[in-house]
């Protein structure tokens, strides 16, 4: 009974852990990681992000309208030249820099080396989360919503609003537990439908205002009534414009899954800006042209909340006009791509999160496997929908700040880049378009400060649960090969006994060692004729959590010494004996002195975050951790 288990547990264990992404020997980097083992043309990739991106047209249409009332077309137009010449050339700038898909995040990490840059982009990560989960969190709750008004749903459903949407986003998660190939395929289906069926509804619509056009004098009535001048209606559109941001959901899913679109570096890249520059055009025509026909046709009172065309503007000219089947069968669709909205944002942090903190040291080694990570990211979209009851509106303003911050860092990314590499001119307009950004989630944030404090909500859980597996992984041997250079195996085939005295480098003159060298002798009764080798270890980031080890070898003063760079003193002493006793099958001995006397909290924290501390207790910590058998071990002395 025990074997099945045993066996049973090792099969899922296996199933799991299928595909673990692993960092490629030798580097911590995240730009040298594997490719995906699947990789697709830029427009079937669009369509993974287009799920998300082209679905803002189920509910985009009805807040614009919300939000500007008859002014919607223009406010629209204004967020279309937004889109076109503010956030494209971002995020073709992005994409270009950081083509491996971590976007400005990389970008911005570059920019701050040390613990500066990862704490920044542990700040942004909680953005990305807020705006990735809420994005599969808030389709889903839509999708439920257009399901649960459709006039054929019987109508005792109508409070199953939150069990629909769990549903639905169960369903999510088990499409990418079965593999990621197919949701690529879903996705092209579902947008291919979902565009020719916006195409139809959207075309009958504008048949409608140009086949009357007392319809449209009406509407110029509303706008010349309500507005003294179209000085004052771009005004007020500028002012609205934040509240319009999620139909800019689509640009950081879309550089997030750069890693899935086929090719070498170069074609990566021009495949990706492909697809934004597409995904860009085909969204901006479509959000101008709803936006003018729902305004024009669609009374107001029908967009407030209750009534038929809140949240389902489109939904609501398919019924009206093309009939109840047609409206059904557009319903349908709108239901699905709502629904696999959720498909890019989730690709998006299953290609982000297992590129940065494990890496940081800062998550299980297992959150670099997909499937471990799907079923934390729809555990953690299942409580969100439960705490917000599934409302659509009321997740909005999660959903337009981390939109609206990813954006704004991708800006200020690309800015810094351009001024740090000489290109003025780009430099500026990038700077220019970094303003109207900031604008904009400033506005957006004193409007709306719900979002802000679901966004740091999520900051303060990543940055809690980060530091806390830093801590808890701190005594692993964190390196992930070794080499020595000629010399330094010179003196250790020279050696009879392995006998390290470790060394913390300071001026390194003849005085230093000498006094090191009567140390070992007063401590530990080690003469300098008996082969001793003087061991340092420099940490030059302490902020990295894992290395390789490059071990060289010095003669300074008449002593022979191995140098090595690491990120903390105590793992790469612990790993250096253990390669030594492998390569050579002696038993190494490290002679240290005790630390100077000190808080051991202190001591610890200056471990975390410096690499240092009290180095002689951590190597021995570190070496049991490591093998088990104290015959095997290496021996630590402290006098």
């Amino acid at each position: 009974m025990d074997q099945s288990v045993s066996a049973g547990e090792r099969t899922l264990r296996t199933w799991l852990l299928k595909g673990l992404q692993r960092v490629a020997p030798g580097s911590a980097d995240p730009h040298h990681e594997e490719s995906p083992a699947h990789q697709h043309s830029w427009w079937q990739v669009m369509c993974l992000t287009g799920v998300d991106y082209f679905s803002t047209l189920g509910y985009q249409p009805g807040i614009a309208a919300l939000a500007a009332g008859a002014l919607s077309p223009i406010a629209t137009m204004l967020l279309v030249a937004l889109t076109l010449f503010g956030a494209l050339p971002t995020y073709r700038a992005v994409a270009k820099e950081s083509p491996n898909g971590l976007g400005s995040l990389s970008m911005l990490e570059r920019l701050l080396p040390g613990w500066r840059g990862k704490l920044l982009v542990l700040f942004l990560l909680g953005f990305v989360a807020t705006a990735f989960i809420v994005t599969i969190t808030l389709s889903a709750a839509d999708a439920t919503a257009h399901l649960l008004h459709n006039p054929f749903v019987p109508a005792f459903l109508s409070d199953w609003q939150v069990p629909v949407t769990l549903t639905l986003i169960a369903a999510l998660g088990g499409v990418f537990l079965v593999g990621f190939s197919e949701a690529i395929s879903i996705a092209i289906v579902l947008v291919a439908v979902y565009l020719a069926l916006n195409a139809v509804v959207v075309a009958a619509a504008l048949h409608r205002v140009f086949a009357k056009p007392a319809l449209i004098t009406d509407w110029q009535s509303v706008l010349t009534s309500q507005h003294s001048s179209p000085i004052a209606m771009i005004a007020v559109s500028l002012y609205v414009m934040p509240k319009l941001a999620l139909g800019l959901s689509g640009f950081e899913t879309g550089v997030a899954v750069m890693p899935l679109v086929k090719g070498d570096l170069a074609q990566r890249i021009k495949g990706a800006r492909r697809l934004l520059t597409t995904a860009a055009l085909i969204m901006s025509v479509f959000l101008i042209s709803s936006s003018f026909a729902t305004a024009v046709l669609i009374p107001a009172e029908e967009f407030a909340e209750g009534g038929a065309a809140n949240g389902r503007a489109l939904a609501y000219l398919a019924h009206a006009y093309l009939g109840d089947w047609f409206g059904t069968a557009y319903d349908l669709s709108t239901i699905a791509i709502l629904w696999f909205a959720g498909s890019s944002a989730l690709a998006g942090l299953l290609n982000i999160v297992p590129r940065y903190l494990p890496r940081y040291g800062m998550a299980p080694d297992w959150s670099r496997a997909v499937r471990p990570m799907v079923l934390v990211f729809t555990a953690i979209s299942f409580l969100i929908t439960v705490f917000f009851g599934a409302e659509v509106e009321s997740q909005g303003g999660a959903y337009a700040t981390g939109v609206l911050t990813l954006i704004l860092s991708a800006a200020v990314a690309v800015t810094l880049s351009a001024w740090n590499g000489g290109r003025t001119r780009s430099a500026v307009s990038f700077g220019i378009i970094t303003l109207i950004f900031a604008y904009a989630t400033a506005a957006n944030i004193v409007e709306r400060p719900d979002g802000l404090v679901i966004a740091l909500l999520f900051v303060l859980a990543i940055v809690i649960t980060s530091l806390i597996s830093r801590a808890t992984r701190s005594t692993e041997l964190r390196v992930t090969g070794i080499s020595m250079d000629d010399l330094a195996r010179q003196y250790v085939n020279l050696c009879g006994d392995l006998r390290l005295i470790a060394n913390e480098p300071h001026a390194r003159d003849q005085r230093e060692y000498v006094d090191k060298a009567r140390e070992a002798w007063e401590l530990h009764r080690l003469r300098t004729g008996e082969g001793l080798l003087f061991l340092e270890v420099s940490v030059p980031d302490a902020s990295e959590f894992a290395g390789e080890l490059r071990v060289v070898g010095e003669e300074r003063h008449g002593f022979r010494v191995l140098r090595m760079e690491s990120t903390t003193v105590a793992n790469a002493i612990a790993a250096l004996l253990l390669y030594l006793r492998d390569q050579t099958g002696k038993t190494p001995h490290v002679y240290f002195h005790w630390a100077a006397e000190g808080n051991p909290i202190g001591a610890l924290l200056r471990y975390l975050v410096f690499g240092g501390g009290d180095i002689p207790p951590l190597t021995r910590e570190v070496l049991r951790q490591a093998e088990p058998d104290a015959d095997r071990r290496p021996v630590v002395h402290v006098g």
